[in-house]
């Protein structure tokens, strides 16, 4: 009987054993069978992103015009002779900034000319902002919750952008906001901003679109905290700004050229002489306080295409729409290159610490004629894209703007310096609805019928499109 008992025991025991091995093998064999259905890795895979493809690029249509207007105040015909223009005198120096367009508007590439090189490609697209995503491809959205100040709750707005004041009757313009089509684009945070720009200083360094930009920045900043003024040239053109919590400073400086230029303009922007050009001199206005700014913005363009004398060492070297007299014409684009490469070299050989943007050309919309022949600017939705074309003129200062940007940026990036492009030319080219036109003055159609309005197609209203250049830049500085 214990003899049976025993070998009960250690045969059950046996048995356990055998069920033991056996889950476990079960075991295994589930886990492998399991990991293989499952697909499971130590390294998580990135989602994947359906990329939409980048549009064609967006040009604009102008009202062409074969004939030069002088600085004088007379058109230069084709035959050789001048005769007066008509000019309205309460027209603004900002609108003389424009210019006549040359025939044949053409379409152009919104990027860069390829060089050839897939260590240039890479930089481009570094340029461009595109190692995160393109902000500059994209379209324009209906926005419900509008803008983010208006025309009473800013005092830093010219009343030649404060549309709003100055009578325009629709608002529509005020509801669209900047999408860009393969990336997110939050809205300005000015809380943030400000934060990030503590103990900081910016320079804008340019002409009138530059103006107007900084007076777009001080209205969304000054929803947070009042900003004080200064500083200001004996003209007005030059200013400084002050946020007080933060010792956060705006410098906006008046440099049309970039360079050292005589300019000799009245207030109506009639010119009693030629402009003074001097090619291998950057202006001082700027050059004096470049190393005092962590952040700068350069922009110009429209102010080449004036009647200019061009000097190198201080020699006169040749002219731009100098018919009759005995100089070389040579032309506003080679001005405008000319210039470009001294600035970019000035910057590239500083080694800066800071960041340093360059804002492309931005385009006007006037249809039906110049601002000096009755063109005007009378949408009120943005346009569609393809609708318009780049003049030749634009096209010219583009060009020559993203090849000598191009060239810098790379010898930056390989001295680990921040420059950048803020290409604004795709986004401003769909919003002719944004300029003030007839609304620059104070309720225009009041006016005495015998009164001659010219139309602003060249600036933007305050608030307007031009505030989503703001929502670019932030990104960029928050990504740099």
């Amino acid at each position: 009987m214990k003899l049976n008992c025993k070998w009960f025991t250690e045969k059950h025991h046996h048995l356990v054993v055998k069920l033991a091995i056996s889950v476990l093998f079960l075991g295994l064999a589930f886990r492998f069978l399991f990991s293989q259905s499952t697909g499971f890795s130590n390294v998580s895979e990135a989602p994947f992103i359906e990329q939409k493809p980048n549009p064609q690029p967006v040009s604009v249509d102008f009202q062409e015009n074969g004939n030069q207007i002088l600085e004088n105040g007379t058109q230069y015909q084709e035959n050789g002779t001048e005769v007066p223009v008509n000019r309205n005198p309460n027209t603004s120096a900002d609108l003389q900034e424009n210019r006549d367009h040359s025939d044949n508007a053409t379409q152009v590439s919104l990027e860069p000319k390829s060089s050839g090189s897939d260590d240039v490609q890479e930089t481009r697209d570094q340029i461009l902002g595109k190692e995160k995503c393109d902000l500059f491809t994209g379209d324009w959205i209906p926005y419900a919750s509008g803008p983010a100040y208006n025309n009473e709750s800013c005092s830093w707005m010219e009343s030649r952008q404060n549309c709003m004041k100055n009578g325009r009757p629709d608002t529509g313009y005020l509801f669209w906001r900047w999408n860009p089509r393969n990336c997110e684009l939050p809205p300005f945070d000015a809380g943030l901003f400000l934060e990030l720009m503590r103990n900081k200083t910016w320079g804008f360094i340019g002409d009138s679109i530059t103006r107007n930009h900084v007076q777009s920045l001080l209205c969304i900043l000054s929803k947070v905290e009042q900003v004080v003024e200064v500083y200001h040239d004996e003209e007005y053109k030059s200013k400084r700004w002050l946020f007080p919590s933060y010792n956060f400073t705006i410098s906006l400086v008046w440099s049309p050229f970039l360079a050292k230029a005589a300019i000799f303009e009245d207030d109506n922007g009639i010119s009693s002489a030629p402009v003074e050009l001097y090619l291998d001199k950057l202006d001082p206005a700027w050059t004096n306080q470049y190393q005092d700014l962590d952040y700068m913005i350069f922009s110009s363009g429209e102010w080449f295409l004036k009647t200019a004398n061009y000097y190198i060492n201080d020699t006169i070297y040749g002219c731009h729409n100098c018919p009759n007299k005995n100089q070389t014409e040579l032309g506003f684009n080679f001005a405008h290159r000319k210039v470009l490469q001294h600035l970019f070299s000035f910057i590239v050989s500083s080694n800066h610490k800071g960041t340093i943007f360059y804002r492309a050309t931005a385009p006007d919309h006037f249809e039906n004629g110049d601002w000096f022949n009755g063109g005007s600017c009378q949408r009120t939705e943005p346009a569609k894209e393809g609708e318009f074309n780049i003049p030749d003129l634009n096209k010219y200062l583009r060009e020559v703007e993203l090849e000598e940007f191009e060239k810098a940026a790379v010898k930056a990036s390989e001295k680990g310096m921040k420059l950048k492009l803020l290409d604004v030319m795709q986004l401003s080219l769909l919003r002719p609805d944004g300029h003030p036109g007839l609304y620059r003055y104070f309720h225009p159609l009041q006016t005495d019928s015998s009164t001659k309005i010219i139309y602003d197609c060249l600036h933007w209203c305050l608030p307007g499109p031009i505030d989503s250049w703001n929502d670019l830049l932030m990104e960029m500085v928050k990504n740099g």
